[in-house]
């Protein structure tokens, strides 16, 4: 029975994130994250062959662990429990991944996604058009037939807690304690609006 790698593919993932987390995508080089590891670089390059693989391997992790609690929530019976509480998983998430959170808040497109693998592309168009249906199945779900039911729910579930997550995180702040409530309760206000 062989001995588990000193150096495996979580403990260069997270030295990935917190050399991005520190300096933005451009830092995360296969050197800098060997060295950040205290890998030797062939360690780097036996697991990913290259910078594209290594950085599309970071967004799909951080893309999985996030979609595992927004789905969770997204996923509730109660329409309106679903929303408000997708807006705090979004952000309790963060909170508890603030390194993974700056990569997703870093995009794809400056993970050099167009030189990724066909493979990883397809997978990242897989994880976004589930994310996709199961806000279109809550939207749906919620019987709300205002013109803009869509709009609000999407503004309650995806970008006011994405806003929340950027303004803290993309200054090096830590989010507050009392940001996934102020979420919540954001988003419940806005599932109650009904056009006059």
């Amino acid at each position: 029975m062989g001995r588990p790698p000193k150096h495996d593919v979580d403990r260069l993932l997270d030295a990935a994130a917190e050399l991005l987390a520190g300096g933005g995508p451009a830092a995360v080089t296969m050197s800098g994250v060997a060295k950040a590891a205290g890998a030797p670089s062939g360690s780097v390059y036996h697991r990913f062959p290259d910078r594209p693989a290594l950085l599309a391997a970071l967004w799909t992790r951080a893309l999985r662990g996030f979609h595992e609690d927004l789905f969770a929530a997204l996923s509730l019976e109660d329409p309106q429990e679903a929303i408000r509480r997708s807006a705090r998983a979004s952000l309790d998430w963060a909170r508890r991944n603030p390194r993974e959170a700056r990569v997703l808040l870093a995009g794809a497109r400056e993970l050099d996604e167009q030189n990724w693998s066909e493979q990883a592309r397809a997978d990242t168009a897989r994880a976004n058009a589930a994310l996709h249906a199961a806000l279109s199945a809550l939207i749906a779900n919620t019987g709300d037939t205002a013109p803009d039911a869509a709009d609000r729910a999407l503004l309650a579930v995806v970008d006011l807690p994405y806003a929340m997550i950027r303004r803290y995180l993309s200054v090096g702040r830590q989010i507050p304690d009392h940001a996934p409530e102020l979420a919540e309760q954001a988003a419940a206000a806005l599932f109650a609006m009904r056009p006059s």
